[in-house]
């Protein structure tokens, strides 16, 4: 479903059905896009319980020069 949406098109989520409801796992590259993934899975199953394990992962250039020994 997160892949053939068209909103969303996001490949590198995991969901996993457990006992208590849905785990998602995996990394974004923003919150924003973290929530709208959360959002279209708690809109497909509304009464099922999910679990977020998604992980932003820094995307901008880094601040600083890394000086190596």
């Amino acid at each position: 479903m997160l892949a053939e949406d068209p909103s969303v098109a996001e490949q590198g989520i995991t969901v996993v059905c457990r006992e208590r409801g849905l785990v998602l796992y995996g990394e974004v590259e923003s919150p924003h896009r973290r929530e709208q993934i959360l959002r279209r899975v708690a809109e497909r199953f509304p009464d099922v319980p999910i679990t977020s394990d998604i992980g932003v992962t820094r995307t901008q250039p880094p601040s600083q020069v890394e000086e190596l020994p």
